[in-house]
């Protein structure tokens, strides 16, 4: 049975109470996480704030970013380690760990490295009312310790999106993973520590949230700023108990988005990215497309292309030759994603495709596994229209004029992101100027340049991460004015 202890000042820590962590793909118990209370958090912020005030405070930028271009590599090093921790909390398939879970997830370290070493900041001369010069400069100090609250469908990916560029800008950091997702952030200590990162730098937490780490984590009044991604509840919580001591926030919280495709699309590629963007990773992705808007001359023929496109995705476990979806995180998950499936049939939706469970075999029979489905026929009143499900589902709706598209597109209190296939120019930067969304993907999605601004608007987010834009939360810009 592993063990996925805390990771406090460059120890491994285990506690009186532990929880279960489960393979989704089985339901069988793979190990037992161990549970950080009060008392594991003071000692992780104790440690955090003394790394700040030692060595890694002292580090200068190049040995800095040094260090975590060895943390990258020493991740593509133990590839295999962490993709095989990846699969087992998550079930997955394998094809898609390897291919963006893990490599991401080193290449997030090198990225912000490279930026925080090349990005300049302000400099200005003035003249003084005495006749007088004087220059002002600006430089961006660390924002101190910052606690990092994670998501379990992209554990390695979206946990080092935040901790990459939070220890390039000279930060500490308090991780606290999902509780459904331990392996791979456990896992990273062992890398700070092997490549030399000074203790107190990078540091694990489990538990979860209320009356449990996640809240410990965000209420600590020396935790100087916390970052997230989950859902838009959650947030909510986080945000009122950073407001205690006025602490900066960043979040990436739900969505509910829709793929909008016109006549004009390249419609065999329109089809393949709505597959990919409503069902890849079971549809556990933020980005991902729960409503899909098609233009109603092209509207029945779409709905059997797509139709006949998730019929033909293979829904099993990990390594199994040619799967598609694996695996809902959690049996909690699927029960609620299922509920999903009956409401949408109790509101009168017709079920294109899906709508239940997979027979699976052996042990897979008590894994969490649901089919992709597609509904269509429902008014966006509807319940599974409006609340993020985070499933391998979506609804399809005709439209007649772009004005129309915008218009439902809108209807929403979310705005993370949107996918828009057309062939017009002009209708392109027309939809991407004119829908609510922190990112929009012009015929493609999920398409990433790490340089670029990501996150949400409206209920979706606050604040952007990516290239220059994550310096603004993990630093504080000071100016400087010297009078010659």
């Amino acid at each position: 049975m592993k063990q996925f202890h805390n990771f406090i000042n460059g120890e491994f820590v285990a506690t009186g109470k532990t929880f279960e962590n489960r393979n989704p793909a089985t339901n069988a118990v793979v190990g037992l996480v161990h549970e950080a209370g009060q008392a594991e958090v003071d000692a992780a912020v104790d440690a955090a704030h003394a790394a700040l005030k030692g060595d890694w405070g002292r580090m200068s930028v190049v040995k800095r970013t040094e260090l975590l271009h060895a943390v990258a590599d020493e991740i593509n090093r133990r590839f295999d380690d962490f993709l095989e921790a990846e699969l087992a909390d998550t079930g997955k398939p394998r094809s898609l760990a390897s291919h963006i879970d893990i490599p991401r997830g080193a290449a997030n370290f090198k990225v912000f490295a490279d930026i925080v070493k090349n990005v300049p900041t302000e400099s200005f001369q003035m003249t003084t009312p005495d006749g007088g010069t004087a220059v002002s400069y600006a430089i961006r100090s660390p924002l101190g310790v910052v606690g990092v609250i994670c998501p379990w469908n992209l554990p390695l990916l979206l946990m080092t999106w935040k901790v990459g560029p939070a220890l390039a800008c000279g930060n500490t950091v308090i991780v606290k993973p999902s509780e459904e997702t331990p392996a791979t952030a456990t896992l990273l200590g062992e890398v700070m520590n092997a490549v030399g990162v000074p203790k107190g730098v990078y540091q694990v937490l489990h538990g979860f949230g209320p009356g449990s780490a996640g809240e410990f984590i965000t209420k600590h009044p020396r935790v100087n700023g916390i970052t997230f991604t989950g859902e838009t509840r959650t947030g909510e919580a986080i945000m009122a108990a950073a407001a205690k001591g006025v602490r900066p926030v960043s979040f990436e919280l739900g969505g509910k988005n829709a793929g909008i495709v016109f006549d004009d699309a390249d419609f065999d590629k329109a089809v393949a990215g709505i597959t990919r963007s409503a069902f890849e990773n079971c549809g556990q992705v933020c980005l991902g497309t729960e409503r899909v808007y098609v233009q109603r001359p092209i509207f029945d023929r779409f709905v059997a292309a797509l139709k006949a496109s998730a019929e033909g995705l293979k829904v099993g476990p990990s390594d199994e030759p040619g799967v598609n979806l694996g695996p809902l995180i959690s049996a909690e998950h699927r029960q609620k994603v299922l509920g999903y499936y009956a409401k949408a049939k109790d509101e009168g939706a017709t079920v294109v495709t899906g709508g239940g469970v997979p027979a699976m075999q052996g042990e897979f029979a008590n894994g969490h596994f649901v089919q992709p489905t597609i509904w269509t026929g429902l008014p966006e009143s509807a319940s599974v229209v409006r609340e993020e499900i985070f499933g391998p589902c979506c609804h399809i709706a005709p439209f007649d004029t772009e004005e129309e598209a915008i218009a439902l597109a809108n209807a929403t209190d979310y705005g993370l992101a949107t996918t828009v296939w057309t062939q017009n120019l002009g209708t392109a930067h027309r939809m991407a100027a004119a829908i609510e969304v922190g990112l929009c993907w012009i015929n493609s999605w999920f398409l990433r340049d790490l340089r670029t601004a990501f996150g949400g608007a409206k209920a979706s987010g606050i604040g952007r991460e990516g290239g220059v834009h994550s310096l603004e939360f993990y630093t504080e810009l000071r100016n400087v004015m010297v009078k010659l």
